[in-house]
């Protein structure tokens, strides 16, 4: 069939560049969450707020994890109240701003994280394993890229460096 002809009969969704994306990162999602879901009892909204706060190192507002994330406001408020309630997760005042709350992990939540990281780290590598050393720098090189033309953080210090975070 001529290119001209498949654009014009529909779309391929299995060709189809945004939807492949979509249903690998659903795939992996799943596939890390039975990590942290199973044994420890965190939903995937839970694990992003934890791991944003782990990433960082510092305490940050909902708004950042949200935006780091992609997880929309309203999920991310859900999760950050049932890890205050398990008591994973705490809130600090903004020296900055009083009105303003910050998010930090507590104690707990850290130990938590720290049991959590190496596990996923091997999951990743396991779903990584079908690709050699090289496929992998390469593929970590073209989703950089991509990111980029995006306009999407790809390092700490640009999420720190972005106004309002």
């Amino acid at each position: 069939m001529s290119p001209a002809r498949q654009e014009a009969s529909g779309l391929d969704l299995f060709r189809f560049v945004p939807f492949r994306l979509n249903r690998l990162a659903a795939e992996v999602s799943a596939a890390l969450s039975g990590e942290y879901q199973e044994r420890y009892g965190l939903d995937i909204p839970e694990w992003r707020v934890l791991a944003t706060l782990g990433f960082r190192n510092e305490a940050c507002s909902a708004q950042y994890i949200a935006h780091c994330t992609r997880t929309h406001k309203s999920t991310i408020s859900r999760a950050v109240t049932a890890l205050m309630t398990r008591q994973l997760v705490e809130r600090v005042e903004n020296e900055d701003d009083r009105r303003e709350f910050r998010l930090r992990m507590t104690r707990k939540g850290t130990a938590l994280y720290q049991k959590l990281v190496p596990r996923l780290k091997r999951k990743e590598l396991e779903i990584l394993s079908c690709l050699s050393a090289r496929e992998r720098q390469q593929f970590a090189l073209m989703l950089a890229k991509i990111e980029k033309s995006l306009d999407l953080a790809q390092t700490g210090e640009e999420t720190s460096n972005a106004d309002g975070y």
